[in-house]
């Protein structure tokens, strides 16, 4: 149930990083989110690499949200070479995997992609050259592409960008300046800006990044790694008002 004021909660975390050795890792902070907020997010890299055993126990852990569950995949969850099947055991579970579909939720939209990399401005990669540099252009589109059509076909006036990599470098602040290129996209901040109804853009991977920043037309930006959260607010999640 959404907040007296009649916004919407959404709680979001990413960079979860589950490993197969570990047990219940976040049955306790799902359980403690779903009484504090009416969504959780997921903001990618929910696995460590990939692989089933590790998507299991997370799938185990978000059985015990009471609350719906979105989300987006991230680059670790690739790594193993099955992202289909990490998304089919989550998707059992119970959670919605945005990238190919958008969904309203209490009156708020979700659409969501993992990103990928490529950089901003001046430095972001022009499909020249090199086929292999025109493919990594392409995908980087792609994503970007898939990220306007689901924020294209919500009818809300309200809605929630859900990504792994960073649409733009303010939050990426903190970071080596020179791997800017490489978590995350401005293409992606393109995609956002069409539509006024994105009041709010949440991403994960860049573990040393800052919480928050805008794209390049004035949309709120929130980098929502764990890592980045628990020295800014001393817990793993952070609630926003939508």
């Amino acid at each position: 149930m959404a907040s007296e004021n009649g916004k919407l909660r959404v709680a979001a975390i990413g960079d979860l990083h589950v490993q197969e050795n570990d047990v219940a890792p976040y049955r306790e902070l799902f359980s403690e989110i779903s009484s504090m907020a009416d969504v959780l997010v997921l903001c990618g890299d929910l696995t460590n690499f990939g692989k089933t055993g590790e998507a299991n126990i997370l799938a185990d852990d978000i059985k015990s949200c009471s609350i719906p569950v979105v989300g987006v995949l991230g680059n670790h969850d690739y790594e193993c070479g099955q992202p289909e099947k990490v998304c089919e055991i989550l998707h059992e579970a119970g959670m919605t995997i945005l990238d190919e579909q958008a969904i309203e939720i209490q009156g708020v939209g979700f659409a969501g992609v993992k990103g990928f990399m490529g950089g901003y401005g001046r430095g972001e990669l022009a499909p020249f050259g090199e086929p292999i540099a025109k493919a990594f252009v392409d995908e980087a589109m792609n994503e970007a592409r898939k990220l306007e059509n689901g924020l294209r076909s919500l009818r809300t006036d309200r809605s929630v960008a859900v990504l792994h990599y960073s649409p733009t470098v303010e939050t990426l602040e903190g970071e080596p300046e020179a791997i800017f290129q490489y978590l995350g996209s401005q293409r992606l901040a393109d995609a956002i800006d069409r539509f006024d109804h994105v009041k709010a853009v949440v991403h994960g991977h860049a573990h040393h990044g800052t919480y928050e920043g805008r794209t390049p037309g004035g949309t709120p930006v929130y980098n929502v790694a764990q890592f980045v959260l628990k020295p800014t607010f001393g817990k793993q999640y952070v609630v926003l008002e939508i």
